[in-house]
């Protein structure tokens, strides 16, 4: 198990994850869910590149930061964003 760096914003009635160090996105109707949702995909992840070692992951570049945290308007927001690290 490692620790990886995620960012959690509220989307509409969702909370939606992003994983830093890989890019992977989940989405709960409670951050606990998001959460558990991301713990999923990475074990999955770590599943499917301990099976295809041709795999690739990277961290998210800054770009696609910026885009999930103005995805819902053009320009960054005040809104508080919650920074994690999670046990996976």
């Amino acid at each position: 198990m490692s620790f990886l760096t995620t960012i959690f914003r509220k989307s509409g009635v969702y909370w939606v994850a992003l994983c830093l160090e890989n890019g992977i996105v989940s989405q709960g109707s409670t951050k606990e869910e998001a959460l558990l949702k991301m713990k999923e995909a990475v074990a999955s992840l770590d599943l499917a590149l301990s099976d295809d070692t041709s795999l690739y992951t990277s961290p998210i570049p800054i770009n696609e930061l910026h885009e999930f945290l103005t995805v819902e308007g053009q320009e960054p927001t005040s809104e508080i964003y919650e920074l994690r690290a999670v046990h996976a």
